[in-house]
């Protein structure tokens, strides 16, 4: 349930709204998150430039982070809406988009998933007191089968477009930004469009290439580091480490792991999802590490990756004052997030809102306790005033 990461928030405004879709969002996220890890630690591992390369072993890594994930988070959105069924239709639906698709569809996942379960528990309300006993399981297992088909079929004619030309659009807004010589304002973009796991489009599809013509001119470029700084990511979860809800802290310090070492930036994106607002504490991070890389010009030699401290050790080129700009962008995106985070959080005291309930049992505790400490002070009182009476 979504409301098992972050609770319901009251109200009908902009604000409760966005929470609430954030909420959501995490819901659908938040629970797969062990899957996540084992994706993150294979890649981290295994691919080309990880740990043990293993040819083999890399080759899951497609396969995951493009049909497992999207798959998991489509079945848990569907299960969300309408149970079990809603979860087997959700799931079914979300292949239409992941097939043929150039980048991971989680975004599209977080659309199919929970719509088709809509369809489904809109049809079994319909049909619910119409069909004659008997009939139930093949009523149900062919409407299951057929809606969910149908959105298969409309997933990948016409949500998986869409979110293809959404992707596309991104990457020209940060081409825009990049030609306008504004680079630290591409964070306003790069950090939204990473949590929607748009991060290869962007990295790969935009930001690569054009770095790949700077460093062949200058030997290197400040376009590897826009995407790829795991500064505003490792603020935002050592931000959740010391001020995040309680129940959520004992995941973060793999999670660091995985994203600052291993370079794994998706394993972060759910804990901005749960609160959307920590997207500001990204943003800021970002742009002060990018104004640090452009003041100091510094750059790389090449694509960091993954994105971890230990490709950047190996792509940072030589020379004292490369070493300084680099590092003190990143370790300052890094804190920049981290206090803007921790504000956000209220420093531990807005990370779990109270419910109705709960704030009762407080305010009857602190009600208890005034009453203890007030016949405490009674009884001092009278102490006190039976001494002076019989010294008198």
């Amino acid at each position: 349930m979504a409301d098992t990461y972050t609770p319901e928030p009251t109200g009908s405004g902009l604000r409760a709204t966005v929470q609430r879709i954030g909420g959501k969002m995490a819901g659908m996220v938040m629970p797969n998150i062990g899957a996540f890890i084992a994706w993150g630690l294979i890649t981290a591992l295994f691919i080309p430039t990880g740990w043990l390369p293993n040819k083999d072993l890399a080759e899951l890594v497609d396969p995951m982070i493009k049909f497992l994930l999207p798959l998991l988070i489509g079945y848990t959105g569907g299960r969300l809406v309408h149970g079990q069924r809603g979860a087997v239709v959700g799931a079914v639906a979300t292949v239409g988009i992941v097939v043929g698709a150039d980048v991971p569809m989680f975004l599209g996942a977080m659309i199919m998933g929970p719509l088709a379960a809509y369809l489904i528990k809109l049809f079994d309300g319909l049909v619910q007191e119409r069909v004659r006993t008997g009939f139930e399981m093949l009523v149900d297992n062919f409407s299951a089968g057929i809606i969910g088909g149908a959105m298969a079929v409309a997933g990948h004619l016409v949500i998986g477009p869409i979110m293809n030309t959404f992707s596309d659009w991104a990457g020209d807004g940060v081409s825009w930004l990049v030609d306008h010589d504004v680079l630290p304002l591409t964070s306003l973009l790069i950090e939204p469009a990473k949590v929607l796991f748009l991060n290869n489009a962007v990295n790969h599809g935009v930001l690569g290439p054009l770095g790949v013509q700077q460093a062949a001119e200058h030997g290197k470029s400040v376009l590897f580091m826009l995407e790829s700084n795991p500064g505003p990511g490792l603020g935002v979860l050592l931000a959740y480490w010391f001020f995040g809800p309680r129940r959520l802290r004992p995941s973060v310090p793999a999670a660091t792991i995985i994203h600052f070492f291993g370079g794994i930036h998706e394993i972060y994106f759910p804990y901005i999802l749960m609160k959307p607002r920590m997207i500001l504490a990204a943003i800021a991070g970002g742009m002060t590490g990018v104004a640090i890389f452009v003041a100091t010009g510094v750059g790389l030699v090449a694509t960091p990756s993954p994105g971890s401290i230990f490709a950047y050790l190996a792509q940072t080129p030589r020379g004292v004052g490369n070493w300084i700009g680099v590092y003190t962008g990143l370790f300052a995106s890094a804190a920049v997030s981290f206090g803007v985070g921790a504000a956000l959080l209220g420093f531990g005291r807005l990370a779990e809102p109270k419910d109705e309930e709960s704030a009762a049992e407080d305010e009857l505790e602190e009600a208890k306790e005034r009453t203890a400490e007030n016949k405490a002070a009674a009884k001092k009182a009278a102490g006190g005033t039976a001494k002076e009476t019989a010294a008198s």
